[in-house]
């Protein structure tokens, strides 16, 4: 079972990730947000795997009518999810969230 204290403890071992408050929860930034705690137990990251791993293990992914505008949030069950594989999404949502998008 994972924590937020993971959490945050993954999240500020990235360079340049910063935690602060977001509608109240505690929220982790890199050049955006990265991942916030949406409730006690739930997480939300970035990553452009959502349908996938909604539609692979609907115990730990899923989102709510909130997050439909917003396809690269998925919410996640820190109850469910293994050690490995939330560095491994947190470290993705990373990258989303660290990249300078260009202009085209």
């Amino acid at each position: 079972m994972q924590t937020e204290d993971d959490v945050r403890h993954i999240c500020l071992s990235f360079p340049g990730v910063t935690e602060r408050l977001s509608w109240g929860n505690p929220a982790w930034f890199a050049r955006t947000l990265m991942a916030r705690m949406w409730e006690d137990g739930v997480l939300t990251v970035k990553t452009r795997e959502r349908d996938a791993l909604a539609g692979t293990s609907p115990d730990i992914f899923f989102w709510t009518p909130h997050h439909e505008r917003s396809p690269e949030l998925v919410l996640v069950r820190l109850d469910q999810i293994s050690a490995e594989e939330l560095a491994e999404l947190l470290d993705d949502s990373y990258r989303i969230a660290g990249t300078v998008r260009k202009a085209r």
